[in-house]
């Protein structure tokens, strides 16, 4: 498990999502992105669902952080788990293959009563490092009394609880404390959209940036060109 936090230390990882009512979402499409951030540099991926974890882990040397998630996201999206939110997510994750498993780590109340602990113990029995994905400070302390191996911002601004994260840049404030406070590896994600900002993270002392939209998700990108108002 060490050797994989070692190999993600200092690179850029990259998502790879789309979602099923959107055009890229077809295998082919995913793999070809896949293979192109891999070309371009991308020491790492975050992928969601059993189809792209496998794909990932078949054709491609790199570590692989695998999720799950709805096809549709909620409207209430803010006020629910739905990252691996259950040991059985877990285990469809860890079966398709990843290396790192992903899941909402927020202090926020998961289905049918499960506990973080239970996934994360699930995790490691398997042997596979444990990835918290945190919107406050709060989660990030939990998440690490619980175990978590790393913690990720990724849920920064996407939680009721996390009302007053930054709504157009990174959360470099929940970064530093979270490095500061848990002594954990911590991956900056989320709203990241310049070479600078992943500078700045890695300044700060992140451990890895992962970025998604800003690279595969050519409708957002090309959104901010066109509404530029």
């Amino acid at each position: 498990m060490n050797n994989v936090l070692e190999k993600i230390r200092g690179v850029v990882i990259v998502s790879v999502q789309a979602m099923p009512n959107e055009p890229l979402y077809a295998e082919q499409c995913i793999v070809a992105m896949m293979k192109s951030v891999i070309n371009g540099g991308a020491g790492a991926l975050r992928v969601a669902g059993v189809r792209d974890i496998e794909n990932a882990k078949t054709l491609f040397s790199v570590p692989v952080i695998g999720i799950t998630k709805p096809e549709v996201i909620p409207k209430n999206y803010k006020e629910i788990v739905y990252i691996t939110p259950t040991v059985q997510d877990v285990i469809s994750v860890i079966n398709a293959g990843a290396d790192i498993v992903a899941f909402d780590g927020t202090v926020r109340k998961r289905p049918d009563g499960e506990k973080l602990e239970n996934s994360i113990r699930y995790i490691h029995m398997n042997k596979r490092l444990a990835m918290a994905d945190v919107g406050t400070l709060e989660d990030g302390i939990e998440a690490n009394k619980a175990g978590a191996d790393i913690l990720s911002t990724t849920l920064a601004g996407y939680t009721l609880e996390s009302a007053n994260s930054p709504a157009n840049e990174p959360d470099f404030e929940l970064l530093q404390n979270l490095i500061n406070e848990t002594g954990l590896p911590v991956i900056l994600e989320g709203r990241i959209w310049t070479p600078e900002q992943v500078n700045k993270a890695f300044e700060l002392g992140a451990h890895s940036v992962v970025i998604g939209s800003a690279i595969t998700r050519p409708q957002l990108i090309t959104k901010k060109f066109v509404f530029r108002g």
